[in-house]
């Protein structure tokens, strides 16, 4: 019973990761990209408000809880479950170590002030944006293989 409410609970949290993700691939980045500088930093600020703590922590728990199926299930399903784990903690790393401090800095700017020789991190941030996003994918992917083997 645990193993199952673990299970839906894994493919939950897998999905709305790579849900999310995706959505912000797919509509928000070419709606900042084509922005002038003042409107990306002004939207950029809004939209970012209500992603932290939801998003990390949803990662995040997801990782244990896939972690914690890969020690509670001893068929060939721990193995992939590890798996999903690992692209999902490759998920984090990109977040935190490369998107979040792009959005930090774009944070602290004035929309209606945007200094002279700015650089804009919407190529960057987009790069980054999409790698976690095929990580995430990837992750739910594997992760629904784990919850079909068990």
């Amino acid at each position: 019973m645990t193993e199952a409410v673990l299970g839906v609970v894994l493919l939950l949290g897998s999905g709305l990761t790579a849900g999310v993700l995706f959505a912000v691939a797919l509509s928000v980045v070419p709606a900042l990209w084509v922005m002038p500088a003042e409107r990306y930093v002004y939207t950029h600020q809004l939209i970012g408000r209500h992603w932290d703590p939801v998003m990390p922590i949803t990662v995040l728990s997801t990782t244990a809880v896939a972690i914690a199926l890969a020690v509670l299930t001893p068929t060939a399903a721990s193995g992939w479950y590890i798996a999903g784990a690992v692209l999902l903690l490759c998920v984090s790393v990109v977040s935190h170590f490369c998107n979040v401090p792009l959005n930090r800095t774009v944070k602290t700017l004035d929309p209606t002030r945007i200094p002279d020789g700015w650089k804009d991190p919407r190529p960057v941030w987009r790069r980054w944006h999409l790698l976690r996003t095929a990580l995430s994918i990837l992750a739910l992917l594997v992760n629904t293989i784990a919850a079909l083997c068990t």
